[in-house]
């Protein structure tokens, strides 16, 4: 039982997604609030294995399911599950985010030493262990040809199926397969020295 959630309340809409999205897209917020309890913790664990930032993926994460309550009555589900368009907006996202970080980063660097304050809270989490194996691992997918990063990005970063990945990326499932397959191998040279525990729960 949710929290807050009476013993007599109504239970939360069921069916698949496509069938939340349409209820959701003629006017229920039950069933986008059920899209969301579905898939809001999928979304953020992608996007921070996108970006390496639990505060950027929380933002992140709430600005892709904006995105999609303001999308809802133009976007159709290709299949019974939302996450592979959910993904696809957050790649989309994380990569603008990426972007705009990139050129506060460079108007910083060009500041005076003594005018920038660090953020001791940035300071300790820049500590963790786990956020730097993640860096790593993202610098690493980052180098990878387009192709075999969005695959990398889609399986095994965000655990879709290669089934799901051929859908999103408009290309065959064997394709999708042999991708992956020359980014494992890639990944193995670029983090030989890296323990791989924060990239996926697939072995590379």
């Amino acid at each position: 039982m949710r929290p807050g959630r009476s013993a007599d309340a109504e239970p939360p809409p069921a069916g698949s997604d496509r069938t939340l999205w349409e209820q959701a897209a003629q006017g229920s917020t039950a069933a986008f609030g059920e899209l969301f309890g579905r898939h809001a913790g999928a979304v953020w664990n992608y996007a921070y294995r996108l970006t390496g930032s639990w505060s950027v993926a929380e933002d992140l994460t709430s600005s892709v399911f904006l995105t999609a309550w303001r999308r809802l009555g133009d976007v159709t589900l290709v299949n019974d599950s939302a996450r592979p368009w959910l993904y696809t907006v957050t790649s989309n996202l994380a990569r603008r985010e990426q972007r705009r970080l990139g050129r506060f980063a460079s108007a910083l660097s060009r500041l005076p030493r003594g005018g920038v304050v660090r953020d001791h809270a940035e300071d300790v989490a820049g500590q963790v262990d786990a956020d730097r194996r993640l860096r790593a691992v993202l610098d690493a997918v980052a180098a990878l040809p387009r192709a075999e990063r969005r695959a990398v990005e889609l399986c095994l970063l965000g655990g879709l199926s290669t089934a799901e990945a051929s859908a999103v990326l408009g290309i065959a499932e064997p394709s999708v397969r042999a991708r992956i397959s020359r980014a494992r191998g890639r990944l193995r040279g670029l983090l030989r020295d890296t323990p791989l525990d924060a990239l996926t729960t697939e072995e590379l």
